[in-house]
């Protein structure tokens, strides 16, 4: 091309090379983790269904880890020797709670949560991963409140064991239960930001806890896994209205959403970068709020009637705004609730969605570590071109003293 200025043949290989923005579309690996299905609202975790998996009496926490770190549901045996691992982790980080320097002293969860992890030894395993990212969250909780941390029981699984560190008194086995439906829906799902975060970092060689310290990061953005708490204030703001129990009264939610519309404000828990239709993990936790509601009834029953009234306004008023793209109702809408039900604050909301995801992560480190290859995409130039018209460089502009 002897006849062509550089600017030409930067333009023409823009144009051979396709800009994907947010890399939709794009396949960067093979994996036997999950895969999610936009179109028909179905997520698979290793061969299984999530509302199957996740259902009334279905997988532990402690399930879903021999699933995803070992390719299939474990034994009785193997459950009970990853429970025992996991249950060392959460002992081990709550021994090294006064080696942490401030670490728990942040603000933000998400923040102490990072600082806690790269305390952890390089070469720390899966399940000592698993158990500290508990530990830690509910060290936090409690040191955020006043109140010292609780000691983990090595006797318990990590649903238990983490309400009863977080708040304290002993979890029913009924609110354990539903709280291991929750870390099993989130557990993994597909190359979210998260994850691909921590793939990013493994493909570089670098070390688990390096990568896990990256997915940390990205979980904590809003865009990501930082919505669920806005999704409480509000329920609050469209429910303090309400009374006693029972949905708002007729119109009060819908007024509610099209005054945020109207003020150019997201409506929380709605949307999803890749569910076409309602989000599945929506529909998992919906159940199991209602099966707390019929153990206990009261306000959680009221909390979830709210919901699905909040709910129903906002996919209606979304429609009408957006008829081509199709907004419903994510996990974090009724995560909001469900952990709200359980007794965790709303500012442990995303650290909780982390003690879950952790678990995918470090499948996930695993499987791109077995990949062997850099992860290193391209970017389109925009700058100028050097002695084109106009293009000056600061370092050779003579200077006035």
């Amino acid at each position: 091309m002897p006849n062509m200025s550089m600017a030409e043949v930067i333009g023409m290989k823009h144009v051979a090379a396709p800009l994907a923005s947010g890399l939709e579309g794009v396949v960067v690996a093979e994996t036997r983790l999950s895969e999610v299905d936009g179109e028909r609202g179905k997520l698979t975790l290793s061969g299984h269904d999530v509302e199957e998996l996740a259902g009334d009496g279905g997988a532990t926490f402690e399930d879903v880890c021999g699933l995803l770190w070992g390719g299939a549901l474990p034994a009785a045996a193997e459950r009970e020797a990853i429970r025992g691992a996991i249950a060392e982790g959460r002992a081990r980080a709550f021994a090294v709670l006064g080696r942490l320097g401030d670490a728990l002293q942040a603000g933000d969860g998400m923040d102490a949560l990072r600082a806690a992890v790269a305390h952890l030894g390089s070469d720390a395993p899966p399940a000592a991963i698993a158990g500290a990212v508990a530990t830690f969250a509910a060290a936090w909780s409690r040191r955020r409140a006043g109140e010292a941390p609780v000691a983990p029981d090595p006797a318990l699984r990590l649903s238990a064991d983490y309400l009863r560190m977080v708040r304290g008194a002993a979890a029913s086995e009924a609110e354990a239960r539903e709280l291991d439906t929750y870390l099993v829906t989130v557990s993994d799902h597909g190359m979210n930001a998260s994850t691909f975060a921590a793939r990013v970092v493994t493909s570089t060689g670098s070390d688990a806890i390096s990568a896990v310290v990256a997915a940390i990061g990205a979980l904590k953005g809003p865009l990501h896994g930082g919505a669920p708490g806005p999704v409480l204030d509000m329920l609050d703001a469209i429910g303090a209205a309400t009374g006693e129990g029972g949905a708002p009264p007729a119109g009060s939610a819908e007024r509610w959403i099209q005054a945020e519309l109207g003020a150019g404000r997201r409506i929380m828990g709605m949307g999803h970068r890749i569910y076409r239709v309602r989000d599945p993990r929506a529909a998992v936790l919906e159940r199991s709020i209602e099966r707390l509601g019929r153990t206990s009834g009261g306000a959680r029953g009221a909390r979830l009637a709210l919901a699905r009234a909040v709910e129903r306004a906002a996919e209606a008023a979304l429609r009408a705004r957006h008829p081509d793209r199709p907004l419903r109702a994510n996990v974090e809408f009724y995560t909001a609730v469900l952990l709200d039900a359980l007794g965790l604050p709303r500012t442990l909301f995303s650290p909780t969605f982390a003690v879950g995801r952790v678990a995918g992560w470090c499948a996930h480190i695993d499987e791109q570590r077995r990949a062997g290859r850099l992860i290193r995409p391209s970017s389109r130039y925009i700058g100028g071109v050097p002695g084109a018209a106009g293009v000056r460089s600061a370092a050779l502009t003579p200077q006035s003293s």
